[in-house]
């Protein structure tokens, strides 16, 4: 292809991902965004393996079976609940990606048409030291965040004396390695760098908390996309430097908005140093001497069925135990009786954004009756029953109340305020956040305990 060909298909899959974009933005057009993504990826592929500078297409497509074989196997084999460590694990390759790419451009940069080796322009080094860096970072950051969704790793911040100020001198030394690299075309300023921001990975992400790691994947999302964004300009890549571009800035925001539903600063996000503050009082609570009210399905099918106005509010436990579809039966029969049914979504509930929407889209669950934190929280007055199946902390009242607790500060759904709540439960053990939920021992909970889809098939069998 020539230089303005490749050019303008680089533009028409830019477009695609813009338009994609725009499309995953609301549940009704996301099938058509997801398509438009995959046009765009399909169309920047081709593009690339027609460019007259490639030189194997047999190790191209070992690599394309080898990488889409193992894609194949973990997308069909992960259940819906490991999607955010998942997502963690995907941001490490891209990270790694970017740091073998600038690694193969500093050593081999004819084949890069950025000069010669021992004469590779300014920019370029300097292009390539940054992608590396951001590389490195996100890589050995989501290694981390994933070990602590998957439970591998605690989810308690790991804190010392001094930690800030190390994190500080290192992202010092790196800049100091950049200047150095871009000056000297120094390999080992080089691999001091690459080193020096793996190191930095680990030391951002360990301080966070576990209930904080959906912001922590997003943010690593937003790295990712500026690695390949940096490496882009590395490459001379249009769709690359685009792509990673629109990656890395709508990661950002996402960080931004779930940040704000979360009451943290997006700067220590950034930075690395929330998470381990808190003294975390509220989380030692004992639920020993308090008493609770508890009931059966039969029970909650009658409050329910008497009720004029339902707000269900679903969890990362209708996640683990994949009762949406039950809990689409359920409300269905309560809208036979005549009774008013509304979701209401907290923006961090489940383990990554959206979980909880794409589990109930899955369900085939009405878009119109699915709600944001902000447009229903002030309806929850007016119901006669809030149903909460699963979810713990995102309802927690604590945040309110309690400012020595790990979620301070956090909006969450006022569900204390409907006239009876309903709460699925398997058992009174802490949420993530490790904060005991003095929900559960108010005069207008009932509490249910067991597996939430057998409990709402029960309360569904009982309607």
């Amino acid at each position: 292809m020539t230089a303005n060909m490749t050019g303008f298909a680089y533009l028409i899959a830019s477009v695609c991902f813009i338009l994609a974009l725009r499309g995953l933005s609301n549940p009704e057009s996301s099938r058509r965004g997801n398509m438009l993504g995959i046009i765009g990826m399909v169309i920047a592929i081709g593009t690339t393996l027609l460019d007259q500078s490639v030189m194997s297409y047999s190790l191209i497509l070992v690599a394309i079976l080898i990488g889409g074989s193992i894609g194949t196997v973990v997308a069909l084999k992960i259940e819906m609940t490991s999607l955010p460590e998942l997502v963690a694990a995907f941001h490490s390759l891209v990270g790694l990606a970017a740091v073998f790419v600038a690694t193969a451009a500093f050593y081999n940069p004819e084949a890069y048409g950025i000069g010669t080796s021992g004469n590779i322009s300014g920019a370029s080094l300097i292009e390539m030291s940054i992608g590396a860096a951001i590389g490195a970072i996100t890589f050995s950051g989501s290694i981390i965040a994933f070990a602590k969704l998957k439970g591998t790793m605690s989810g308690n911040p790991i804190t010392f004396p001094g930690q800030h100020l190390l994190n500080a001198l290192i992202a010092l030394a790196i800049v100091a390695a950049v200047v150095v690299f871009a000056t000297s075309e120094s390999a080992t300023a080089y691999w001091a760098l690459v080193a020096m921001a793996f190191l930095i990975g680990f030391m951002l992400i360990i301080p966070i908390g576990g209930a904080d790691m959906p912001v922590v994947v997003s943010m690593l999302n937003s790295y990712s996309g500026w690695a390949a964004c940096g490496i882009g300009f590395t490459l001379s890549n249009p769709a690359l430097i685009i792509t990673g571009a629109l990656v890395g800035s709508s990661g950002a925001i996402l960080s931004y908005i779930m940040c704000k539903g979360m009451n943290r600063s997006i700067i220590n996000v950034l930075l690395g140093g929330f998470g381990g503050d808190a003294p975390g009082g509220a989380a030692q609570t004992s639920s020993a001497d308090k008493s609770v009210r508890t009931g059966a399905g039969d029970d909650a099918a009658f409050i329910m069925k008497n009720a004029s106005k339902v707000i269900i509010v679903p969890g990362y436990g209708m996640a683990v135990s994949q009762a949406q579809h039950a809990l689409r039966e359920m409300c269905d029969k309560l809208k036979e009786e005549g009774v008013e049914v509304k979701y209401a979504i907290h923006p961090v509930a489940g383990r990554m954004p959206g979980h909880m929407n794409v589990l109930l889209a899955e369900a085939n669950i009405p878009y119109d009756e699915v709600f944001e934190l902000e447009e229903i929280n002030h309806e929850f007055s007016t119901a006669d029953v809030a149903f909460v199946i699963g979810a713990n902390d995102v309802t927690n009242p604590i945040a309110k109340t309690d400012p020595s607790s790990a979620i301070a500060g956090m909006p969450i759904l006022d569900v204390e305020k409907a006239g009876t709540v309903l709460f699925v439960k398997r058992s009174l053990s802490v949420g993530y956040a490790g904060c005991d939920n003095p929900l559960f021992y108010a005069d207008n909970t009932m509490m249910l305990f067991g597996d939430a889809k057998a409990m709402t098939e029960s309360i569904g069998q009982s309607l």
